[in-house]
């Protein structure tokens, strides 16, 4: 039976016959299905050093989308050829953190073999999921760069907890997948760290640059400097961007909200620029919360970071 009003296979939702969420542009994967953008959902968060539902974000970051049109004002261009392609969310194990590492580093793998996209965003999920997911892209494609928006370094011991949220980029450089010099950290907030930790980056010869290098600097500048000089001497470059760079009065659901961060302008700037670049192939989008979110704040601006990545890459 046909109803006139009624659609049971989906949701009621106005429909603009000239408008184009971004949403709708969304395929799901078959085999053999080919598209710009890769999206895979990485929902873990048990490793997390502070409560945190962050495993909840890849469903409120993919309902978000269809808030926003595929149509630029400012560059008078409409996106809604740019198709992306959603490989779904990884099943992880309930209770065994090292087997869900693993199964996040096997389907990362695994997207990465289908050969289906150019580009690729992982939608965490706390910071933690960036160590399986960095090592699947060095595997693919050999010496990687790294860009990482945050107010921490994440760079904590792994004699105190094992490996969380706290430690990606520790556990990179030390099983070699990851150089220090090759990893750029940006919007480094003061208060937010211990000594041990920014001396270890200096040792490793990371590249930090706090809130008082973007205040001097700026952001877009800094990422842009930053982007070209990885450029020569990387495979690929790739974006992680944990929410909590971002000021708490712009993305209140996080774990770890504090004052003083980077403004969303800043980052979605700053995100554009490096999208831009050839060599940026993979982002991922960590540490929103959305059971501390303000009426989906947090989960909307990490949708426009997404769309930066999508739509500044493409041209």
């Amino acid at each position: 039976m046909s109803f006139q009003f009624l659609n049971p296979k989906g949701d009621a939702r106005f429909k603009d016959r000239h408008t184009t969420k971004v949403d709708e542009t969304r395929l799901v994967y078959e085999e053999g299905m080919e598209a710009d953008i890769g999206v895979i959902g990485l929902p873990s968060s048990k490793s997390s050093i502070s409560l945190s539902l962050a495993a909840e974000a890849p469903k409120t970051i993919r309902a978000a989308l269809r808030s926003f049109s595929t149509y630029s004002g400012e560059k008078n261009h409409d996106f809604a050829d740019v198709r992306w392609l959603d490989f779904g969310d990884v099943e992880v194990h309930p209770t065994d953190l090292k087997q869900t590492l693993q199964r996040l580093n096997q389907s990362v793998s695994e997207m990465l073999d289908t050969n289906s996209c150019n580009r690729y965003i992982m939608l965490g999920g706390d910071h933690g999921v960036s160590f399986p997911s960095i090592s699947a892209f060095h595997k693919k494609y050999g010496r990687i760069g790294v860009i990482q928006w945050d107010a921490h370094h994440d760079l904590r011991n792994l004699e105190d907890g094992g490996r969380t949220n706290g430690t990606p980029f520790r556990s990179l450089i030390e099983s070699g997948v990851l150089l220090g010099k090759d990893l750029v950290q940006v919007g480094i907030r003061d208060y937010s760290n211990a000594k041990a930790y920014s001396d270890y980056a200096k040792e490793k010869g990371v590249k930090v640059y706090s809130m008082g290098d973007v205040d001097l600097l700026g952001a877009n500048s800094i990422v842009s400097d930053e982007v070209k000089r990885l450029s020569e001497h990387v495979d690929m470059i790739y974006l992680s961007v944990d929410m909590d760079a971002v000021d708490q009065a712009f993305a209140p659901g996080c774990p770890a909200v504090g004052p003083g961060g980077l403004t969303s302008r800043e980052l979605l700037g700053s995100v554009a620029q490096a999208a831009a670049h050839p060599k940026v192939k993979a982002m991922d989008i960590v540490e929103v919360d959305p059971s501390k979110d303000v009426r989906d704040i947090t989960s909307r601006l990490a949708a426009h970071v997404m769309m930066r990545f999508m739509y500044e890459g493409s041209r």
